[in-house]
């Protein structure tokens, strides 16, 4: 199993669909093999479920991510675990012992409204209503 999460400086980064990083974990009979991160090379929203696929994931984790972006991922075989927030390898480890915290019904709408610079989908709690 291959495992991609959203990654910025050692965390799940929270809006999927500017993701600048994927931390990607190999795992072989419940035990992480392999570890890397990967850069997207600018690739946004609608192309990040086919780098995913691309490079042989087969489950995100993730913070907020919005309604496109999850029928990309599920049209692409994907299965996602959003709205989870603070270190990605702990969320990996903690999906491995079947006691990862996720929103299954996670939504991120970022072209409804305005965000500043710096913002993130954990500041006004995206992923998680």
């Amino acid at each position: 199993m291959k495992i991609a999460v959203t990654h910025q400086m050692g965390q799940i980064f929270q809006h999927f669909g500017h993701t600048e990083q994927f931390k990607f974990y190999d795992v072989t009979d419940g035990e992480i093999t392999g570890i890397k991160v990967v850069n997207t090379n600018g690739s946004g929203h609608g192309a990040l479920a086919g780098f995913l696929k691309d490079n042989g994931i087969d489950v995100l984790i993730c913070g907020g991510i919005g309604g496109g972006a999850q029928e990309a991922l599920k049209q692409a075989g994907i299965k996602l675990y959003g709205g989870v927030t603070g270190s990605a390898d702990a969320a990996v480890v903690a999906l491995l012992s079947n006691s990862l915290a996720f929103n299954p019904d996670v939504h991120c709408d970022h072209h409804d409204h305005e965000h500043g610079e710096g913002h993130t989908c954990g500041d006004h709690g995206c992923g998680k209503h």
